[in-house]
């Protein structure tokens, strides 16, 4: 398992962190630790979850990925 922390732009608000909490906890093999205003800790399986697949929830919870 791996364990990142990723930057987020664009939250402002508990109800940002939630949106993307919602998201990336539709990914198997993914767990999400914590998420804050503008960054998640997520803990995943390398070989289930990639990289695209992380963006992809965040841009579909209305955000971005820093960097």
């Amino acid at each position: 398992m791996t364990t990142k922390e990723i930057r987020i732009e664009g939250m402002n608000c508990n109800h940002c962190a939630m949106a993307v909490k919602r998201e990336l906890s539709k990914i198997p093999g993914l767990r999400v630790m914590d998420v804050r205003v503008g960054s998640a800790s997520l803990e995943y399986d390398e070989v289930a979850v990639t990289p695209e697949k992380i963006r992809k929830a965040v841009e579909e919870a209305g955000y971005a990925l820093h960097g």
